[in-house]
């Protein structure tokens, strides 16, 4: 299996885990009645860590998709390996970081694990485009 398919199969797990932290945080709060409900009263502000949470569970959901496109196109164009695997590497590592440092309100890491993303998915993306 390609590294771009082994990554694409541990950023599920890395979704997931925002998923749980952002729950970890707000279901105290919330409780478990507003919690298992149809939430139709909307969601008045979450405070410091679990509106961080929730905002680091945003950004990851605003690049996912695209490193998922890339990642199987890759894969569908034998383009895999060399700087598209580096990419994907980069991705998915500042990705790991850009939740911790996110939630602990570190902001210039923070903002530099978010443009280290960015140069992932464009790296993949050159490779992508790369003529034979």
């Amino acid at each position: 299996m390609s590294l771009e398919m082994q990554l694409l199969a541990w950023s599920v797990v890395l979704l997931i885990v925002h998923i749980a932290v952002q729950g970890a945080f707000v279901a105290p709060i919330k409780g478990l009645k507003w919690n298992a409900g149809p939430r139709d009263e909307g969601l008045p502000p979450l405070g410091k860590y679990p509106g961080r949470a929730q905002r680091a569970l945003d950004n990851f959901k605003e690049t996912y998709p695209a490193f998922v496109a890339l990642a199987l196109a890759l894969v569908v164009s034998s383009r895999t390996g060399g700087n598209g695997a580096l990419g994907a590497e980069i991705w998915f590592g500042a990705r790991i970081a850009y939740l911790p440092l996110y939630v602990l309100g570190v902001p210039w890491l923070r903002t530099f694990a978010f443009g280290a993303s960015l140069v992932g998915l464009i790296m993949m993306l050159v490779r992508l485009l790369q003529v034979a």
